[in-house]
């Protein structure tokens, strides 16, 4: 019997450690069930910029427009426009094991690195000083965040459901990264809960940060 391959379609902004958690969980969960992830971008500058004040003062600075969370995910969009969605996981691998993997700085610097790293021209880094693809960006991340509301962040991830309807959720957010048969089992685990009418919300308060390979 043939088991048919579904899409998982995953948001992420390259500068969150959590969606950068679950991503690597998604790569393992490709091998061990037949998904095949999809990457899309969304960001955290346009989640938070409507409540800047409510923010403290360094991720304040961070998400204001022209700072530095903005960069990295214009440069995401530029890539994808370009060279399409498999360059830009290739991207989002590369500058995510040099964002948190590495703790390298957020830097030009660091981004034309993590161009190189992916097989992408170093031209791409022209778009993070600009809003050249502002709209493309803020189109991608209305897409995501429309299927799960705006009281969530990144990463959302979407799945066909069971009856044909479209499945979609935040998180999970987990650290270490799960792999092999964890990882299979938190992903039929996490669809279980996602298509049972009514439900909402698992939650516990985070006692570490995120853990690294």
């Amino acid at each position: 019997m043939t088991v048919e391959r579904v899409t998982a379609d995953f948001w992420f902004d390259p500068a969150c450690p959590w969606a950068w958690m679950t991503s690597r969980w998604m790569l393992e969960v490709e091998k061990v069930r037949p998904v095949d992830v999809r990457w899309h971008v969304m960001s955290l500058g346009v989640l938070n910029e409507d409540k800047l004040d409510e923010l403290p003062e360094e991720f304040r600075e961070a998400m204001a427009p022209g700072g530095w969370i903005w960069a990295p995910v214009r440069v995401c969009v530029a890539a994808e426009q370009r060279f399409g969605a498999e360059a830009l996981g290739r991207l989002y691998t590369a500058l995510g094991t040099r964002f948190h993997n590495q703790d390298q700085p957020r830097t030009r610097e660091t981004i034309v690195a993590a161009l190189a790293d992916a097989g992408l021209p170093a031209d791409l880094v022209e778009a993070a000083d600009t809003d050249e693809y502002d709209k493309l960006l803020r189109a991608s991340h209305k897409e995501g965040i429309d299927k799960v509301g705006q009281d969530v962040g990144t990463p959302i991830i979407s799945v066909p459901g069971p009856d044909g309807t479209e499945v979609a959720f935040f998180g999970p957010v987990v650290t270490p990264a799960p792999k092999g048969d964890a990882a299979a089992r938190l992903w039929d685990g996490t669809l279980l809960v996602a298509s049972t009418p009514g439900f909402y919300e698992i939650k516990r308060t985070r006692t570490v940060g995120p853990i690294f390979d």
